[in-house]
């Protein structure tokens, strides 16, 4: 790529051709303010913030939109430009009201921290404070619209990475203000609370229910971690404070870009399940709380009387990998036992998954087939409506009613699947999604696509794939257990599950929080929680992703690597 020579403060910089000011000076480490920019969305240039001085030109220009040119000289912070930036802040802090310290904001505005910055300390026009609504009616977060500056960056992230087109504008001039749905409250809106709008509000605009007042930027802590809500693995950052996890908020370098799902950005901080802190055994038909001690001798009481042909062991596909390699290693490594995988299979192993979500990016033809990505997969099903928003042509193929339905060209029954196959053919760069629905026929009708398209599976849990590398198949029932070991850890029970399985004469469960399942055994060991653990799991793109423990451990729970070497040593 070839480079342009500029100056930025009398600063030599080498940019890319085509790179704007703003990118030539970030190169450089110049610091240029910006309130309507953010780096994952397109620029506007609304706010004026960004203006500089350019050499021989004699109006200021937006650094975020200005293309840098061979030769080109910048001040960043010549007077005009402070006196310019101090104006516009002026205009702002006059609209709506912005008294500081009385809003929740207050030490993490972007508008406050300029006003830090170019030394303000009164305004130099009246501000009238008009009343502004706040629409409190979404659960996990509200607007306050007396905060709002109008950058539009919720707008533009609602349309250009969310793919939700939920948030417009309203009225004009002084006037105007961000809806939903040519003005519905939120919370009737078609608002799928995925947080992106949240996450790139400049200002105490957008406000996080749970995690307000509850710690500023500088009295918090962020861990880098991954979302195992489903297998796409997203980048997160958790936001932890006094031992607890404030917040989910976006890792944007990672493949996700920064978009997560409600599943992954506020339902794990919504926890009504009752946490599980000690061992329970059961005592007189009742679950009393025990030390650990006493919970593996328990164990292994029931498990010798059941062995050596009467014991069964199944684990949740939520499962982190190093924790599945231990389980494994010792029921069907040191013991024989038959080891299966509570959630289903996904079939067509013939099938390469080597698709990515920049290939979805890249298609022209996006084949569903099987599944629901907007209802297991929701940042997956995103960047496939991004993709339609780009001109990309969707078929869906499925044999139930699906949310996905109401963005594709064409909806198919699975009897139709050939014809799909066969248009799918015809396009330069298709993309095949495929999941549990499909039939292992149906997916050896999609493999005459190997070669032509990208597949991209659908697990039916977050670390499926490292299950099927160790063999594990779908329970099929316990016939013949007598003994049955389940490692749930944080993973929600499937709904009809208990129905299908047949209660054995002893049952061990592993898991963090109480269900049905915990209720019914006679032995329960604590787990750790998902924001106390520690390892990696396999996502849908076959690569490695890292789970960090945010806190430490709340209660007596242990991790499946101590777990087993402890119950290897009882076993002996």
């Amino acid at each position: 790529m070839s480079k342009v020579n500029l100056k930025i403060n009398g600063k030599t910089v080498q940019a890319p051709a085509g790179s704007t000011i703003l990118e030539a000076a970030r190169l450089a480490e110049v610091d240029i303010p910006v309130l309507c920019h953010h780096p994952k969305l397109a620029n506007l240039g609304s706010c004026r913030i960004c203006l500089v001085e350019i050499a021989r030109q004699p109006n200021l220009h937006p650094a975020c939109t200005y293309p840098v040119f061979e030769g080109m000289e910048v001040q960043t912070e010549s007077p005009r430009v402070v006196e310019m930036r101090k104006f516009v802040l002026d205009m702002l802090f006059s609209e709506r009201n912005h008294h500081c310290m009385y809003c929740e904001m207050s030490g993490d505005c972007e508008l406050q921290n300029l006003a830090y910055r170019y030394r303000m300390d009164r305004w130099s026009f009246p501000s009238p404070h008009p009343h502004m609504p706040v629409d409190a009616t979404r659960k996990y977060f509200l607007l306050d619209h007396s905060r709002c500056i109008l950058c539009r960056r919720c707008l533009r992230a609602c349309s250009d990475l969310a793919a939700n087109h939920t948030l417009g504008v309203k009225n004009r001039g002084a006037d105007t203000m961000i809806c939903a749905d040519m003005d519905l409250s939120f919370g009737e809106s078609s608002c799928v609370s995925c947080g992106t709008c949240l996450e790139v509000c400049p200002t105490g605009a957008l406000v996080d229910r749970r995690s307000a007042y509850m710690g500023r930027t500088a009295e918090v802590q962020r861990v880098r971690s991954s979302c195992a809500a489903c297998s796409l693995g997203c980048g997160v950052e958790l936001v932890v404070r006094g031992g607890q996890v404030l917040r989910v908020e976006s890792d944007w370098d990672r493949h996700n870009e920064g978009v997560l799902c409600v599943a992954g950005r506020f339902e794990p901080l919504e926890q009504t399940r009752e946490k599980i802190t000690r061992p329970l055994v059961r005592r007189d038909g009742q679950l009393q709380e025990a030390t650990w001690v006493e919970a593996l001798d328990a164990l292994v009481s029931g498990l010798r009387q059941a062995a050596p042909g009467g014991i069964r062991a199944v684990t949740s596909g939520a499962v982190l990998s190093e924790g599945m390699n231990e389980f494994v290693n010792f029921f069907k490594g040191k013991m024989g036992v038959p080891v299966h995988l509570l959630e289903p299979a996904l079939a067509g192993s013939e099938l390469a998954a080597d698709g990515g979500l920049k290939d979805v990016d890249a298609a022209d033809f996006i084949l569903v087939a099987g599944g629901d990505p907007l209802a297991s997969h929701r940042v997956l099903g995103y960047r496939i409506k991004r993709a339609i928003d780009k001109g990309a042509e969707v078929w869906l193929v499925s044999g139930k009613e699906t949310e996905m339905a109401h963005f594709a060209a064409r909806c198919l029954g699975l009897a139709e699947l050939d014809s799909a196959v066969a248009h799918c053919m015809e396009s330069r760069s298709p993309v095949v999604v495929y999941g549990a629905d499909l039939t292992a026929r149906e997916a050896g009708r999609l493999a005459r696509l190997r070669g032509k398209a990208r597949f991209i599976p659908l697990a039916p849990s977050p670390n499926g794939h490292r299950a099927q590398v160790l063999g594990l198949e779908p329970a099929a029932g316990w016939a013949g257990a007598k003994a049955l070991f389940v490692l749930l850890e944080s993973a929600l029970l499937q709904e009809g599950w208990l129905q299908e399985f047949r209660r054995p004469q002893f049952l061990a469960v592993y898991a963090s929080c109480r269900s049905p399942l915990t209720d019914q055994a006679d032995v329960v060991l604590p787990a750790l929680q998902w924001y106390e653990r520690q390892g990696t799991f396999i996502n849908m793109e076959g690569r490695n992703v890292d789970v960090h423990q945010a806190v430490e451990p709340g209660g007596e729970g242990w991790s499946v690597q101590k777990l087993f070497d402890r119950l290897s040593g009882c076993m002996t």
